[in-house]
């Protein structure tokens, strides 16, 4: 399945709510009646009754729990998905054992995760509500389509002549390090990238993925099961290898310092973000120099746009998700805009010319290594 960015417009968001939990369904229900433009038309305690109500009610979007009896998320989220698409926000708890399953509904066509909101300290529950109705509006957007195929290779200015030659131009710069950035629909995509890369690939990935704290650690461990290459959070004082994907660790911006090694700061937000794409980009691009490919996903925002910019300041190469693969066009679209964009392609593109820099790369090192030169750090 793929999507596309809705307009907004005044009408109402009409929500279905499938939760076993009656106190769930109670919970965000009064939640999302506070918010003027979203209006709750059905519940039912499991996916198999939800089903019925898709056709009957049909909802603008639809918040899943996980676990349910009968039919539970998965299967109600791969039913919907092929029979008549709708948005779909998994709403679930947030817990350790088990939590990897909640990233195989991501895997089956819904939009975005969050975690339920519990009762506690009033300022945070509040903030929570506000989280999920912001969430709500945000999957409204998203349409469900059929994908017709992935996009060509295109270079922002370039004549469609001239692609070949851009795809070889990528494959013979001389790349050191690897930043990727996503927000809403990042995590299908990094799977659909990422789980394309061979075991050997010789370079070091950096990924910024936007992601609530609670659900970080699964979404870590759900990747490395698609993946042949590791995956893993940064840890300070550790130099990126060969072979390996890195995230920040919840809540912490991810930079690498003047050695070339890890290190994680508390610094403020950036662009309401903390982990921040662009903080990384830019920390990257000022130890790496030219020799960075920094990769922009789908996502709501622009975060990773200014990044981007710096990345392409200093000679590396930059590439954006098309907008016919984008969940959400908003990232991309920035970077695109503010010129930080060089190519823009699509998921699969992106494998393929990570694929064919891995293999030059790789070459290049063992030439090297050979020769006795310092190649990497």
């Amino acid at each position: 399945m793929n999507s596309a960015f809705r307009t907004p417009n005044s009408a109402l968001i009409k929500v279905l709510l499938i939760d076993d939990s009656p106190i769930a369904l109670t919970i965000l229900g009064r939640i999302l009646s506070t918010a003027p433009d979203i209006q709750v038309v059905g519940t039912a305690k499991d996916g198999k009754e939800g089903l019925a109500l898709v056709q009957k009610l049909k909802p603008n979007v639809i918040c899943v729990d996980l676990h349910m009896p009968v039919m539970d998320g998965y299967e109600f989220t791969k039913e919907v998905m092929s029979r008549f698409p709708k948005p779909i926000l998994v709403v679930s708890v947030s817990v350790q054992e088990g939590s990897t399953n909640i990233f195989k509904l991501l895997q089956a066509g819904a939009v975005d995760v969050f975690a339920k909101p519990r009762s506690g300290i009033e300022s945070e529950y509040d903030k929570r509500a506000l989280e999920l109705i912001s969430k709500v509006r945000m999957v409204a957007g998203v349409v469900p389509i059929r994908r017709r195929g992935g996009a060509q290779i295109s270079e922002i200015g370039l004549p469609s002549a001239n692609l070949e030659k851009s795809k070889t131009q990528i494959s013979k710069s001389e790349i050191r390090i690897i930043a990727i950035g996503a927000s809403t629909g990042g995590p299908q995509a990094l799977q659909t990238i990422l789980s394309q890369l061979p075991a050997n690939f010789p370079l070091p990935i950096i990924c910024v993925q936007h992601i609530g704290s609670e659900f970080a650690t699964g979404f870590i461990e759900w990747l490395a099961t698609q993946c042949r290459i590791k995956v893993k959070f940064a840890q300070t004082g550790e130099f990126p290898a060969s072979g390996t994907v890195y995230f920040p660790e919840a809540e912490s911006h991810l930079k690498v310092d003047a050695e070339g090694r890890f290190f994680s700061t508390s610094e403020p937000l950036y662009d309401g973000h903390r982990p921040s794409i662009t903080v990384t980009m830019r920390s990257i691009a000022d130890y790496y120099k030219n020799d960075v490919m920094a990769i922009l996903l789908t996502g709501m925002g622009r975060d990773g746009a200014e990044g981007m910019l710096s990345v392409l300041r200093t000679g590396g190469i930059t590439i954006a998700q098309d907008e016919n693969s984008s969940i959400v066009f908003g990232m991309p679209k920035a970077a695109i805009e503010i010129g930080a964009a060089k190519y823009v392609l699509s998921p699969e593109e992106i494998v393929k010319i990570l694929n064919q820099v891995g293999m030059t790369n790789g070459l290049m090192k063992s030439i090297k290594n050979k020769r006795g030169d310092n190649y990497g750090n």
